[in-house]
């Protein structure tokens, strides 16, 4: 029996547009992978867009309703409501990172990023049950699709993908979570905290294996990794990197800061 490739099968998960449903799927190709059962062959294309539910419905950022009164029901449902859109998002980011680049970087690098995937997708299913704990469900909201386009414009090199969206996007979140943990637990929602602490501790490997990947691809092409890093964000990622930074997350993650205070 021919095994399955693993381009097929990330595909296959890129393609479902049921959000459980991909969530199980991501999940299923990172322990096939573990397990040996798919064959590194890249036999087919990721898509150009994964699959999407049809709700929620995406909006342009600059056009999202604000979330309401911290504290407020519906401020807590809009909060939640938007984490878990991101990390549906990062489903598909980690899927295509390893589906897209793969087969120039190879077998340890298909691993680590479906291994993401994996991670991203048990974030999904704690933040959808939280919101269900909350009375909402996820899509209820409209949410906006500014992570998705990172990937595309990046979707030619592994090095711009690399630099923009683990070691800016996902750090990001290094820096952001801490604070929004203290709010929530403040809230009395425990529940959502220790939700909170596993994505923290989980995105620091994340953004580790970023990190590293970036910095072996640049030192095989014989540049400075920092250099290069920072003209790729300086291209690609359209904002400022803005402080404060988690600088003690960031650092376990790979990232000194000489890196990014200079573009902050």
């Amino acid at each position: 029996m021919t095994q399955q490739t693993v381009a097929a099968a990330i595909r296959a998960a890129l393609c479902q547009q049921a959000p459980r449903a991909k969530a199980m799927a991501a999940r299923k190709v990172a322990r096939d992978w573990r397990l040996g059962r798919l064959s590194f062959a890249f036999d087919t294309v990721m898509p150009e867009t994964p699959g999407r539910p049809d709700r929620p419905e995406l909006l342009l950022p600059g056009k999202m309703p604000k979330r309401g009164k911290a504290g407020s029901e519906r401020g807590r449902i809009a909060l939640w409501h938007a984490l878990a859109h991101i990390e549906f998002v990062a489903i598909d980011l980690a899927l295509d990172m390893a589906g897209r680049f793969g087969a120039e970087m190879g077998p340890a690098f298909i691993g680590d990023f479906l291994s993401v995937a994996a991670d991203e997708a048990m974030h999904f299913a704690l933040l959808e049950r939280h919101l269900h704990t909350l009375g909402s469900h996820y899509g209820a909201l409209p949410a906006h699709d500014g992570l998705w386009t990172y990937a595309h414009d990046t979707r030619h090199d592994v090095a711009a993908r690399l630099a923009v969206v683990p070691m800016v996007l996902e750090a990001r979140g290094l820096d952001v979570t801490p604070a929004m943990l203290e709010r929530v637990r403040a809230a009395g929602d425990e529940r959502g905290a220790r939700i909170l602490e596993r994505i923290l501790d989980d995105e620091i490997r994340h953004v580790r294996f970023g990190s590293n990947h970036f910095t072996d691809l640049a030192k095989r092409s014989g540049e400075d990794p920092s250099d290069r890093w920072k003209s790729l964000v300086f291209r690609y990622f359209r904002g400022n990197l803005k402080p404060p930074f988690n600088d003690s997350a960031r650092l376990a993650a790979g990232l000194s800061r000489d890196l990014y205070t200079g573009l902050a």
